[in-house]
């Protein structure tokens, strides 16, 4: 699979858009994918995440150990950015119960 900063980045994207949109299905269920990845896969737990106003830091446990990372807002936020420079592209579809 890919690397633990790979998982992290993209977990990182869609928790930003998760945050923003909590109602959007789509990115719950994307964001909830890459938690269990980081989980079982990666044995990642407790991640703090704090920004500034050029970067965000996440820090977190690693098999046992402390770990940091970061990631330039502009890279994390650019999906954020795009669902809301044209909404009418990522129109919310609930999930359909059977």
């Amino acid at each position: 699979m890919r690397s633990l900063q790979d998982v992290l980045y993209n977990w990182l994207t869609i928790k930003v858009v998760h945050d923003a949109r909590p109602n959007d299905t789509a990115a719950k269920e994307t964001c909830t994918h890459f938690e269990a990845v980081l989980s079982s896969q990666f044995h990642v737990s407790n991640i703090q995440i704090t920004k500034d106003e050029v970067m965000y830091y996440l820090s977190f446990q690693h098999n046992g150990e402390q770990k940091n990372t970061r990631f330039p807002r502009d890279l994390i936020e650019v999906m954020l950015t795009q669902i809301n420079l044209e909404p009418e592209k990522y129109e919310n579809y609930p999930l359909v119960e059977e």
